[in-house]
């Protein structure tokens, strides 16, 4: 069995060590790290190491990642630089904490032959980047659409706006360094190899290796101040994720969405997107710093105020087969600008086509009700004044005649539940301003009030609700589940770290209680028994109707999963 290096120089198997360049190889899959960690296979390789997919013995063969720091560099100050980056990785990873960076396990040093080595080990993500999701696409001969972008962005900004309140900036951000994850297609940032500290008294930071300024980023993605000077700011970030959106959008490299020497981008000729979204890309992607948005919340802010509705429009995959399948057939042409953009909507959740007015963009309320609140609006302006000519009509009929005119029969929605007492319904708005409040996931949310208003109407089978008379009550009645879910979650009272993980509890969360369980690390409770025993008792008085033992994973068992996260100290 043989090995290449970067060179492409042959060497066996059981060399480490280039005999004609000296460079370090790659792993074996019968090495074993620090008598644990069992390599698979190579992951991927840059110029600062390798990475691989490992097996953790200690843990029964659970998949993990293991980064090495081997670096292709000679010169002492390079090398000094890298294994600087590489600690710095290890210290930053420390402090992060969310459920969309993988989590640090440890950073351990083994000695191999003569040598040191270096290695990180996180948790391993199932999924594939964006790089290779936007490949497959280019074969298929069409790109990320503009729903698709708006969806990472939202999904990835709450990230960078986590980790730049630890004032630490990635540095690194683009498609190859987003991975959208299998288990619930989400959005994950990985690669922290580039991370900047930030001082909290600073607004940049220059890394002083050697007396010389660190310069990371790829061309292209990353703005000037990072590129030539080796200054970052929080911006910096912003800056490279627009890049990335317009890079999946257009199907095209950086460089040839911008013009290098008038120093500006082809809007409007190569880039062809919505006016409301080319606002908030140009100002993510000014020039300079101080003109762009200084916040992750701020581009959250003005993306919300899109006119569109941007339900569960994810990019399902097939990794055994390297398959990329759009859920929607709307990838067959090209998005048109959001404003003649056929918007997305349903029982929240569910697709059907419609068509908006830019108009109700300026009307406050929730993004998936604008599309049809002209139509509500019309309608509603209708009904009032035949009501109020019929009333006044009927009136004079009466003064005048005492002619009684026959009794109007008006047609009764269905029912909804009772409301507790002493608590009144909530407009959606309301509902979906205070689960942005609460910093629930506005997916999960909308997964399971379908859930909950599907299941109580069979009959309609999934069919998605439209913009029309016969289906307002049926969306009246699903508004009511919203807030009636959304006022059950409320009584959980549940801690604000409990919250914003619904929709991403998995099975290695009920893994690390088990081994806290095994050993007694679980606070006042004994086992883990007790911990569900606790769990059932203050869920099923939440949702009584729910069988135990059979709850959906993307619904129901994430909010029983939050409650017990806050038995156990959120561990």
């Amino acid at each position: 069995m043989y090995v290449y290096c970067s060179q492409q120089h042959l060497n066996q198997s059981n060399h480490r060590f280039c005999t004609q360049c000296g460079e370090s190889l790659p792993l074996s899959s019968e090495r074993i790290i620090n008598n644990r960690y069992q390599i698979l296979h190579i992951l991927g390789q840059g110029g600062f190491g390798r990475t691989y997919l490992a097996m953790d013995k200690q843990k029964n063969g659970q998949k993990c990642v293991l980064k090495e720091f081997a670096p292709q560099l000679s010169q002492p100050e390079d090398l000094q630089k890298a294994r600087e980056l590489f600690q710095r990785e290890a210290g930053v990873l420390r402090k992060i904490h969310h459920p969309q960076i993988p989590e640090l396990h440890e950073f351990i040093q083994v000695k191999i032959g003569s040598k040191d080595f270096f290695f990180l080990v996180q948790d391993y993500v199932e999924g594939v980047n964006y790089h290779q999701l936007s490949q497959q696409l280019q074969k298929q001969g069409i790109s990320f659409t503009e729903v698709e972008v708006i969806t990472l962005l939202e999904n990835i900004l709450p990230v960078l706006s986590y980790i730049h309140s630890l004032d630490i900036v990635h540095r690194d951000i683009s498609p190859d360094n987003l991975i959208l994850r299998q288990s619930d297609n989400l959005p994950v940032l990985i690669d922290f190899g580039g991370v900047k500290q930030l001082p909290a008294y600073q607004g940049l930071w220059q890394t002083n290796l050697v007396g010389n300024g660190t310069l990371l980023g790829k061309k292209g993605y990353a703005p000037e101040e990072q590129l030539i000077a080796g200054k970052v700011f929080k911006s910096s970030d912003l800056y490279s994720l627009a890049v990335t959106a317009l890079v999946l959008i257009n199907g095209q490299d950086p460089q040839s969405l911008y013009d290098s020497h008038h120093g500006t981008w082809y809007w409007g000729s190569r880039i062809q997107v919505s006016p409301q979204l080319e606002s908030v890309l140009k100002k993510m992607l000014a020039y300079k710093p101080s003109d762009r948005y200084q916040e992750a919340d701020q581009v959250i802010k003005d993306l919300l105020k899109f006119a569109l509705i941007r339900p569960s429009n994810k990019l399902s995959n097939s990794l055994g087969k390297n398959i990329i399948k759009p859920i929607n057939s709307h990838h067959i042409q090209n998005s048109p600008p959001m404003t003649k953009l056929k918007t997305l909507i349903a029982a929240p959740g569910r697709t059907i086509y419609v068509t908006t007015q830019a108009v109700i963009n300026k009307i406050h309320m929730p993004l998936w009700l604008r599309p049809f609140a002209m139509t509500f609006i019309i309608t509603t302006g209708i009904g009032l004044t035949g009501a109020g000519l019929w009333s006044f009509g009927n009136f004079l009929v009466k003064t005048l005649t005492s002619v009684s005119l026959p009794k109007v029969e008006i047609p009764q929605f269905p029912s909804v539940p009772s409301l507790p007492f002493g608590r009144s319904q909530r407009s959606i708005e309301n509902v979906f301003t205070r689960l942005q409040q609460l910093e629930i996931s506005r997916r999960f949310f909308i997964k399971t009030v379908d859930e909950i208003f599907y299941t109580s109407r069979p009959e309609l089978k999934n069919r998605s609700l439209r913009d029309t008379a016969g289906d307002r009550a049926l969306r009246k009645e699903w508004n009511n589940k919203a807030d009636e879910l959304l006022w059950k979650i409320e009584q959980a009272n549940l801690s604000q770290s409990a919250r914003k993980k619904m929709g991403s509890y998995s099975q290695q969360d009920l893994q690390r209680w088990n081994r806290l369980a095994k050993a007694g690390k679980l606070g006042k409770y004994r086992s883990l028994e007790e911990v569900r025993k606790e769990t059932y008792r203050k869920f099923d008085s939440l949702f009584p109707g729910q069988e135990r033992g059979k709850l959906n994973r993307g619904t129901f068992l994430q909010i029983w999963c939050a409650i017990a996260s806050d038995l156990v100290g959120n561990k």
